[in-house]
């Protein structure tokens, strides 16, 4: 079944995930332990996964992003605004609330 003008045939659902450097490492990290434990057991599973690695930039391209960096760049860009020094804070008056007896 064609949708006319060399458009796309309906199928299955497709879906776009944005994944950060650091993401896309795990995820493929994650797949390559997967295959590696589904092995020849279960061939369809296997091929399923490798289609999916295949749609992931290279061996080189994923060895190339460095997780530690990148989480640390993540971490930073979640922190809450600094206080004093420097240091995780509150924003001026938004002070905790007294302890409850």
């Amino acid at each position: 079944m064609s949708s006319g003008a060399g458009g796309p045939t309906p199928g299955p659902f497709k879906y776009h995930l944005e994944l950060t450097p650091a993401q896309l490492k795990l995820t493929h990290t994650a797949l390559r332990s997967l295959l590696d434990e589904v092995g020849g057991d279960q061939p369809e599973v296997a091929a399923g996964i490798r289609e999916v690695l295949d749609k992931l930039p290279d061996e080189h391209a994923i060895s190339a992003i460095r997780l530690d960096d990148e989480l640390e760049r993540d971490i930073a860009d979640r922190s809450p605004e600094t206080g004093p020094g420097g240091r995780p804070g509150r924003p001026e008056g938004d002070e905790p609330p007294d302890s409850v007896a």
